[in-house]
């Protein structure tokens, strides 16, 4: 058996199982593709690869179907992966860009990933700490009630209200914004609350009780750690997919819910040549996952959040890891413009 012909038979096979969700035999094989050899000699060809642990029968009489380690060799050998249509991506750069805040965009891009996989849908939140001020703003609502507004350069919008001095005047927040805006632009968030002791320690007396009040605001706001969450979406896709869980889909929705799990697993997962990440059925360590396959690839400015899909091994990877990819690159795009 040539090596070329074992990995178009292996093709064909996933190919076929992959539409119809039945057991692929020889003499489908010969009837759907050109492999220009008999039925007798696609037959010895998939012993051979029955041999090799590729393939498998899940009963007695039928034909056969890829293993964990088949769909492994097929994802390896996809040579490119393939662009998605016009229309495809009019639609993904039409539905983010039209996004209001981070927030927004995460939670668009997984409802849109899940519709474009028909698989759930994954985003890890962008890594706050390698991130940097971009812009703050103090609005003042009521008498004693200040809106303070931290944006960073990932695209977060941040705030939360400040108790200050109730004779606060909207000139007095327009000077402490424009000092402190000073020290703290372009300055990575783990280290604001430094610039902003800094920066309150050389205010007048008369701006001090102010300007510790804001800054404490800011300094919250920094602080603030979402990196430990993810967003989800198209969960009630696996609903359609309990046949690819023979056991219990169970398993997979308690993997979802335990957001340590996805986040440990993504954290992870280290991009290939086509700039994705594969984890196919046992190769997830997460027991819950055995029947499962992850495809996931990094996002914004640094790549080190992630987003992705979960679902059953038998998917259609070349699409999915397309789909993947350009909403992947569409969200960091969208991020580095805001």
């Amino acid at each position: 058996m040539s090596e070329p012909r074992r990995l178009e038979v292996l093709r064909a096979i996933v190919e076929d199982y992959v539409h119809s969700r039945e057991p692929v035999g020889s003499k489908a094989l010969v009837e759907r593709h050109r492999l220009g050899v008999s039925s007798a000699t696609i037959r010895n060809d998939m012993a051979l690869l029955e041999e090799e642990g590729l393939i498998t029968a899940p009963h007695t009489s039928s034909g056969r179907i890829p293993t964990d380690k088949g769909y492994r060799l097929f994802v390896d050998r996809i040579a490119e992966v393939k662009p998605l249509s016009a229309p495809e991506k009019r639609a993904i750069r039409a539905l983010l860009e039209s996004a209001d805040d981070l927030d927004d965009v995460l939670d668009r891009t997984v409802r849109l990933l899940a519709q474009l996989t028909n698989q759930v849908a994954v985003v890890q939140y962008p890594h706050l700490g390698a991130a940097s001020v971009r812009h703050i703003e103090f609005v003042l609502l009521a008498p004693g009630r200040v809106l303070v507004v931290l944006i960073s350069t990932n695209g977060a919008v941040q705030q939360r209200v400040a108790s200050v001095p109730a004779g606060t005047q909207e000139d007095e927040l327009a000077d402490l914004r424009h000092r402190f805006l000073g020290k703290v632009s372009g300055v990575r968030l783990p280290s604001v609350p430094q610039e902003l002791a800094a920066c309150t320690a050389e205010l007048p007396p008369a701006r001090q009780a102010l300007g510790k009040s804001l800054a404490h605001s800011l300094e919250q706001l920094s602080g603030a750690n979402r990196e430990d969450r993810i967003v989800m979406a198209g969960t009630a896709n696996l609903a359609r997919s309990t046949l690819d869980f023979p056991l219990t889909i169970g398993p997979v929705l308690e993997a979802l819910e335990e957001q340590v799990v996805m986040l440990r697993l993504l954290s992870e997962m280290e991009q290939d040549a086509l700039g994705v990440s594969v984890r196919i059925g046992r190769e997830n360590p997460y027991g819950g996952l055995a029947e499962a396959s992850v495809i996931a690839t990094g996002y914004g400015p640094d790549a080190l959040a992630k987003v992705g899909i979960l679902g059953p091994t038998r998917m259609d990877y070349p699409t999915t890891m397309a789909a993947v990819r350009a909403v992947a690159r569409y969200l960091s795009r969208i991020l580095d413009e805001s």
